[in-house]
């Protein structure tokens, strides 16, 4: 089993969850959930957003069979615009690799999160785990708590 910083958290936390080995190169949603054999709507992506203005980047975290609405992401954010960081400025903001983005890898490090009302509707979500090849299945209550992200519709 991958051990990392995202499931020493998670069991420092005494969260429930389970850790998938996939394989180890940036997958989209739809390939993630076909080998996990999921509903696409529970396999959640996170896109880096950037601000027109100073200040951290923002993470949005949207099932993978919808797209960030910007616009209502500005609104909730009181921004004027905002945009999708591209895969070279994410990687550069996070110290991630793209397909292995996660919210619970930037705990602490001053990433405004914000994730679709739509995680708290299902039993289970799936996420990645921080690094290429490593998914986590956890509750969408236990990612907000974790991440202190907000909720709003912005898909």
């Amino acid at each position: 089993m991958i051990s990392n910083n995202v499931t020493r958290l998670l069991d420092n936390r005494k969260i429930i969850y389970r850790a998938y080995e996939l394989p180890k190169q940036k997958l989209g949603a739809e390939e993630t959930a076909r080998l996990l054999d999921v509903p696409l709507e529970i396999v959640f992506k996170s896109i880096v957003i950037t601000r027109r203005g100073p200040g951290k980047p923002i993470l949005a975290v949207v099932p993978g069979n919808k797209e960030v609405d910007l616009k209502a992401l500005a609104r909730v954010l009181g921004e004027k615009k905002v945009s999708p960081a591209t895969q070279s400025e994410a990687e550069n903001f996070t110290g991630l690799q793209a397909g292995g983005i996660s919210p619970l890898a930037l705990v602490n490090r001053g990433f405004e999160i914000l994730i679709d009302q739509s995680a708290l509707s299902h039993e289970a979500i799936h996420i990645s785990g921080g690094e290429l090849g490593l998914n986590i299945r956890l509750t969408g209550a236990d990612l907000i708590q974790l991440t202190r992200g907000k909720t709003a519709s912005i898909c």
